[in-house]
């Protein structure tokens, strides 16, 4: 399949390998300059427009803001292949998504959204978890693509916005379990338990799933180098923030845990894992013990 990658960040040049790994013809083209040869099998363009004359185009941007600008802001859907099915995989808003599904249709373009839990390791390795939404046509027709790129492809719904809520929900979670570890970590070694005993008691009994055992650990031992940034952490939980009030939803730990994140990049973190955040709950309750 002759395939086109706009974004070959640290998770689109892993998607782009893997894609030319498995056989298909692959383009590419990122915003910053890359080096001949630097994703292995992919030939680099130097506009999105050439990465966009492809039968599938992938897009793996980094906020909205970045879509807007490489898809909508000149006409770039107008010029891709016709017929062709773009599949976002970035985490953007629902409502972004709307919006997109029609300028595609406009366009006769087939759109699906499928935005990825993993990080770029898991992306390396092919073993994303990857949520599908938007016509069952033109998701049947990327699958085998999808396939490549995943372990597993969760079918979310005929619009594509519902794979866009899913992802978000999804990580606003993440950041509730990471502040959960982190409170029950402090509470618990105010009592003088050590805090590898007590992650290890949750993640092997009532927690015991990757997300707090990977997460558990990264507190514990104070390994803060992103796989995440806290920075991308914050900007979805304003898209879950956004999300909510329209359609004018209650999400009070939503608020709580975003304050927390706020906090964290004011701090200087922003640049580390979101799991760094949980230095300020720990950081707190020894200041609060000194007074």
């Amino acid at each position: 399949m002759d395939i086109g990658v706009v974004g070959l960040g640290s998770m689109g040049r892993h998607l782009a390998a893997n894609l030319a790994a498995a056989g298909h013809a692959v383009r590419g083209w990122n915003r910053s300059c890359l080096e001949p040869g630097a994703v292995p099998g992919v030939a680099l363009v130097s506009d999105p427009t050439e990465a966009m004359q492809a039968d599938t185009i992938i897009t793996m941007l980094s906020d909205d803001a970045a879509v807007r600008e490489i898809l909508q802001a000149h006409g770039r859907l107008n010029a891709a292949r016709p017929g062709a099915v773009q599949v976002m995989m970035a985490t953007i808003s629902p409502a972004l998504s709307e919006e997109l599904a029609r300028d595609h249709a406009a366009a006769g373009l087939g759109y699906v959204a499928a935005p990825v839990f993993g990080t770029p390791d898991v992306a390396e390795a092919g073993a994303l978890n990857i949520m599908a939404a938007g016509p069952s046509e033109a998701v049947e027709r990327v699958r085998p693509v999808l396939e490549v790129l995943g372990k597993r492809v969760f079918r979310m719904g005929e619009h594509p916005a519902q794979a866009n809520i899913s992802k978000i929900a999804g990580n606003m979670m993440i950041t509730m379990a990471i502040e959960a570890l982190a409170e029950g970590i402090t509470l618990t070694e105010a009592y003088g338990v050590a805090p590898a005993d007590f992650t290890a008691l949750l993640t092997q009994t009532l927690f015991g799933c990757r997300v707090y055992q990977n997460y558990g650990g990264k507190i514990v031992e104070e390994r803060h180098a992103p796989g995440f940034k806290l920075t991308l952490g914050l900007k979805d939980l304003r898209l879950a923030t956004d999300a909510a009030r329209a359609r004018a939803l209650s999400t009070p730990m939503l608020e709580t845990v975003r304050g927390r994140m706020s906090e964290a990049v004011e701090a200087g973190l922003g640049a580390e894992d979101w799991s760094a955040m949980a230095r300020l709950t720990r950081k707190g309750a020894v200041e609060k013990g000194d007074q």
